[in-house]
């Protein structure tokens, strides 16, 4: 199957009219003619996701996070290899981001079903961006929900304790700290999500609220398996393999 009809079933599964202003979504690199046999589907086109993809002979990458966000000076061996290396490969780039987070079934919806939350419902802020809420299977406490956040994504898990039992949880993959007025307005006892500045740690407190701290690849890296499976289940005639790798490590 030529490139360009992943593309197409990618666009209709997360529309690009639902990616954010700033975004840069989309077929980023390559020939969309390219007949694909298999596809990576990762969260970022890292150098290991391109070599992975070059040692399984396949012609696709699909990534969550744009493989090309700032304007670029220069694509060589050594400045944006990754880069480098697709093209050299022949490897063509889609990257579906914000509005892969908004979708239905994208991000927000995989990350709501890693929780197990039930009666799950959007949530959207002004610009139309839309992140989730839903109920626990039985109430907790903050530091329950936290401990219970952990055992199902991994990582570490920072939060604030609003000293109540929480039963409706907010959450927002990657960087979503921001939206924490929003998701108490809306019903929420607590929003998961990442990247959270302390600022918002310290108002959230004020308020009453817990905002927990899930880790930016461990809440968005939910989407990658069920993608690569509905994928799999719309293209049969290609491979679809999902990459996990962490590239950031702990201690």
């Amino acid at each position: 199957m030529k490139a360009e009809k992943i593309f197409e079933a990618l666009c209709n599964m997360a529309p690009l009219s639902l990616a954010l202003s700033y975004d840069n979504a989309g077929f980023l690199l390559g020939d969309m003619q390219t007949e694909v046999t298999k596809a990576v589907v990762c969260l970022d086109a890292t150098l290991n996701v391109v070599e992975y993809a070059q040692k399984e002979g396949a012609q696709l990458i699909i990534s969550h996070h744009p493989i090309i966000f700032e304007p670029l000076k220069s694509i060589t061996a050594q400045e944006n290899s990754r880069i480098y290396k697709c093209l050299a490969s022949g490897i063509s780039v889609i990257s579906m981001h914000t509005n892969m987070d908004s979708a239905v079934g994208g991000v927000n919806d995989c990350l709501a079903e890693a929780l197990g939350l039930s009666n799950i419902s959007p949530i959207e802020d002004s610009e139309g961006f839309s992140f989730r809420k839903g109920t626990l299977s039985e109430k907790m406490s903050a530091d329950g929900l936290a401990r219970f956040v952990k055992s199902r994504l991994g990582g570490v898990v920072r939060y604030t304790d609003s000293g109540k039992l929480i039963s409706t949880v907010a959450v927002c993959g990657g960087s979503g700290g921001d939206f924490y007025r929003l998701a108490e307005e809306s019903g929420a006892d607590a929003l998961v999500t990442a990247d959270v500045k302390h600022s918002y740690f310290i108002g959230a407190a004020d308020r009453g609220f817990t905002l927990i701290d899930a880790g930016h690849f461990h809440t968005e890296n939910t989407v990658v398996e069920p993608l690569a499976k509905r994928l799999s289940e719309k293209i049969t005639s290609v491979e679809f393999l999902p990459f996990n790798l962490r590239e950031i490590k702990t201690v």
